[in-house]
């Protein structure tokens, strides 16, 4: 097969995001989970989009992995990877995106790789090197008491340059809106100077699309769906790609449906209220999924009373006091394996008893639900708000399902109505 975009996501939710705005720019895409294996077999696309779960696991571990998967699209033709990122740039002073960035550099052969969290499409926006969360700067956003990666530092220049081994540069704003020319001038001077790594301002889409330029004359960048958006132009706009023409519409599947959520984010928390109005909903206690392997029954034996009605919402969600409590009692990372292998092992159950539509929030819960239902590969269907796609599945041991994978802090209140209607 051939295509004309390899890209490797760092989280599940974060390659959905990147396969929806690849998707929406008109290249045909196929979102997998991890390497494929040999006997997957593929549709004719213009970009993969290959999911791993290494955004907070040993950076060793995340550099072995993506640069297997590197290779994998290498060998395969993908003359430009995307290292796909999140958009809240989550990651600690010892990576992962420092340690995997220097990994996929040295084995593109590149001096300095363009690096832009920036998607104004979801208020996302970089100037000066700072990210900014809606009007707000990064570290004063709720983002700040992420539980996993929180992120006290808005500066990315600073923020990278503590995780890698090469300098970091910027390419500022004024410089960015001169076009493409403006910024490969700017980068081919911080690769003479030894600049291993430059943070790219955006602010608008157009921006975007002049650092998608630049980007694919090279064969490695790093950044988030809206460099996606860029590289995706870039690709039509010099006739690599035709642009095909989305599905706006979902092709039905039957049975019941069922939402979990494991994302704190402020933005699920509202979710789950409003859902409250509309569907039955179960509120967990994230400390008894963690110490009581009953509550996980428990969960079970109230959606089978309630799923041959509807759509139902299991959550255990919970607000950043009660997450931080939880951790200092277990460990950030045992409480948080803990309530992602509940809720995996309540969406199978839930998949025995029949559910074919499912609605996952949080990227761990979903990277977790996922893994324990061994779904192999996505097909992008229509999109349910700004970075969440329907996904249908394709390969997978329990036949056809449809998904909706979400980042946390995506989708506005009525986001679980939203999805389901959808995918009804």
């Amino acid at each position: 097969m051939t295509f004309a975009l390899g890209c490797i996501a760092d989280d599940y939710t974060g390659a959905s995001d990147l396969a929806n705005t690849l998707a929406k720019e008109g290249l045909r895409t196929v979102q997998t989970i991890g390497i494929p294996s040999a006997d997957l077999q593929l549709p004719d696309v213009d970009a993969i989009v290959i999911s791993l779960k290494i955004r907070s696991i040993a950076a060793s571990e995340a550099v072995e992995r993506a640069r297997d998967a590197d290779k994998w699209l290498r060998t395969r033709g993908a003359a430009h990877v995307m290292y796909k990122i999140c958009s809240t740039f989550d990651s600690t002073d010892a990576g992962n995106i420092g340690p995997v960035l220097d990994a996929l550099r040295a084995d593109a052969g590149q001096t300095s790789v363009l690096v832009t969290p920036a998607f104004p499409a979801t208020d996302r926006t970089v100037y000066k090197g700072n990210l900014f969360v809606g009007a707000v700067p990064l570290n004063e956003s709720p983002l700040r008491d992420h539980p996993l990666n929180p992120m006290r530092d808005a500066n990315l220049v600073r923020v990278l340059a503590r995780q890698t081994t090469g300098a970091v540069g910027l390419v500022e704003l004024a410089t960015v809106a001169r076009g493409a020319d403006s910024i490969r001038t700017r980068l081919e001077q911080l690769s003479a100077s030894g600049t291993g790594a430059a943070i790219a301002d955006a602010v608008f889409e157009t921006d975007l699309e002049a650092i998608g330029t630049v980007a694919l004359a090279q064969r490695l960048s790093v950044g988030a769906s809206g460099l996606g958006l860029g590289l995706a132009r870039g690709l039509i706009a010099a006739g690599a790609v035709r642009r095909y023409e989305r599905l706006t519409q979902a092709q039905r599947i039957g049975g019941p449906a069922a939402c979990l959520a494991g994302s704190c984010s402020s933005a699920t928390l509202k979710q789950i209220a409003r859902a409250e109005q509309t569907m039955p909903v179960l509120r967990l206690d994230p400390e008894n999924l963690v110490s009581k392997p009953s509550e996980t029954l428990r969960a079970l034996n109230w959606a089978t009373e309630h799923i041959a009605r509807g759509p139902i919402l299991i959550a255990s969600s919970a607000a950043p006091d009660a997450v931080s409590r939880l951790q200092a009692r277990y460990g950030r990372e045992a409480s948080g394996h803990g309530i992602e292998q509940s809720l995996a092992t309540i969406a199978e159950g839930l998949v025995q008893r029949g559910v074919r539509r499912l609605v996952v929030a949080g990227g761990e819960t979903s990277g977790a639900v996922v893994d324990r239902l061994a779904i192999p590969a996505f097909e992008i269907g229509p999109e349910i708000a700004a970075g969440v796609p329907m996904l249908r599945t394709f390969g997978g041991r329990y036949g056809e399902m449809v998904l909706a994978l979400k980042s946390g802090n995506f989708g506005g209140e009525g986001f679980f109505a939203d999805a389901l209607a959808i995918m009804a």
